[in-house]
């Protein structure tokens, strides 16, 4: 597994939890850290990740379900939801990742920890979405403005 997306599954492993269980973040992030030990770099991006995320959970959702409106949040599982959060966060608004690569690694992540379907899913629901990336993070700009 690339090393990256160890520290993306890390990630995706500690916003499960969060958004199954209200535990302490920062706890939750270094208990998974303890378990999956990462180079210091790409320890700080899971935790840019989480933290990137946890903030704007409704807003994504919200995006979410405005661009791919044939797939309800609360119907979906929570494990793919988390994962199309954390592609949203990166392609939207980190930028950092290419759109390309964050599509690929959610797939990758839906079929390491979601359901045989999942990886069909999230590519589905990333790929309605990916037309309005700009959007998306205009979207998201403007929520944390207000």
């Amino acid at each position: 597994m690339k090393a990256r997306t160890r520290a993306r599954g890390v990630a995706l492993q500690v916003l499960y939890e969060l958004d199954i269980a209200n535990h302490p973040p920062a706890q939750v992030l270094q208990e998974r850290l303890a378990d999956e030990p990462l180079p210091v770099e790409l320890a700080e991006f899971a935790r840019q990740i989480v933290f990137g995320v946890l903030p704007i959970r409704e807003q994504l959702d919200h995006i979410l379900a405005r661009y791919a409106p044939d797939w309800p949040l609360d119907q979906i599982a929570a494990i793919d939801r988390n994962i199309l959060r954390m592609a949203a966060w990166e392609f939207a608004v980190q930028k950092d990742t290419p759109v390309k690569v964050a599509i690929n690694e959610a797939v990758e992540l839906a079929k390491m920890y979601g359901s045989d379907s999942a990886s069909r899913f999230v590519n589905g629901v990333l790929g309605s979405l990916v037309e309005h990336h700009n959007d998306v993070a205009q979207f998201v700009q403007n929520i944390r403005k207000d």
